[in-house]
């Protein structure tokens, strides 16, 4: 296994000219955002979709008109052998990920659907496998990451070209204190809001650094850590950031970490009985390590996170995505009352 980091530009001789293309999990934020980036690369582009809702909204959606949509009940069906036969890609891309990181959603999705995808892949002749994983597998604690990492393990022995690529956060997960700020509210941190630093990346410089991969034999055989530009922020930079682009007082309020530990120990007695509190006991581990684990690079030599080590790519800033969400939202009636 051959592990490589990209810097911000890309050499002109790695790109590639149009291919044919097949993408899962399309109906994603992060899916659509690839599936556009692959056809504004000119590349034949067949999306694969899980039937729901959101899977058939994507394959109506305008700006994707000229890819070709197949909607699936079930990824492990063999009709997908047939479809990614018919489609005979160079190059597949999984965007697929459990939406919940359950145990049992995450060993159907992050696992088995991705093997299921990985043998219809090669069953085709496919050459290159391009897998969205995340940064925070280096130190495996939780049930997705580990089915993620079994699937990687699945993908580095197979004798398909694999390009694993492990995004650190995206700036949809850092907004969810936007309208808290806006009101008024404190700022909820975790500590003293300097436990953990990311270097978040938006959903269109990650589908910029994953269809630059199409091809690239640079990137063949790679694990590639990727992060957004700029410096590495910890959720007290962040709050800072939205107090002053909303203008309101800086406030924090401080929630012990420790709560977590708590929660899962209480959990823990029941979850081998009964599948909801295991459901609930994983969900209180994930909010331990988000709480704790920094999304960057792990130095395995010095066991620390390492923002030199964590490469930058992109343009769109943090800031600029807190920017456009302001003056998009809707102000709240107390907040009109407020600045009446």
């Amino acid at each position: 296994m051959v592990t490589a980091t990209i810097g911000p530009v890309e050499k002109a001789s790695e790109i590639v000219g149009p291919r044919r293309v097949l993408l899962a999990g399309a109906s994603g934020t992060i899916g659509r955002a690839v599936a556009a980036a692959l056809l504004a690369d000119g590349h034949d582009l067949t999306c694969v979709v899980r039937a729901s809702p959101s899977g058939k909204s994507t394959a109506n959606d305008p700006a994707l008109s000229r890819a070709r949509f197949e909607v699936l009940d079930d990824f492990e069906d063999k009709s997908l052998t047939r479809l990614i036969g018919d489609a005979k890609p160079m190059c597949v891309i999984s965007c697929i990920a459990s939406r919940t990181g359950e145990r049992r959603d995450a060993q159907r999705i992050d696992y088995a659907a991705n093997c299921a995808l990985l043998e219809a892949a090669q069953d085709a002749g496919a050459e290159q496998f391009i897998s969205l994983s995340a940064i925070c597998v280096q130190r495996p604690h939780l049930a997705f990451q580990r089915a993620k990492l079994a699937f990687e393990e699945k993908l580095i022995e197979s004798a398909i070209a694999h390009t694993i690529v492990r995004p650190t956060a995206f700036f949809k997960s850092l907004s969810g204190q936007i309208d808290r700020v806006a009101q008024g509210k404190p700022f909820l941190v975790f500590g003293d809001g300097e436990l953990t630093r990311c270097k978040p990346i938006s959903d269109r410089d990650l589908a910029r650094f994953i269809a630059n991969g199409v091809g690239n034999r640079a990137r063949y055989n790679t694990i590639l850590p990727i992060g957004g530009p700029g410096p590495a922020i910890t959720p007290r930079g962040q709050g800072a950031m939205l107090f002053e682009l909303t203008g309101r007082k800086t406030r924090y309020r401080q929630v012990p970490a420790r709560m977590f530990d708590v929660a899962v120990a209480v959990l823990s007695l029941g979850e081998r009985w009964f599948d909801r509190i295991a459901d609930a006991a994983e969900y209180a581990r994930i909010g331990r390590y988000y709480a704790t684990q920094s999304m960057l690079v792990l130095d395995p030599e010095t066991g620390e996170y390492s923002e030199a080590a964590t490469p930058s790519f992109g343009r769109d800033t943090l800031r600029d995505h807190y920017e456009n969400l302001l003056s998009s939202r809707q102000p709240s009636d107390s907040e009109r009352a407020d600045h009446g």
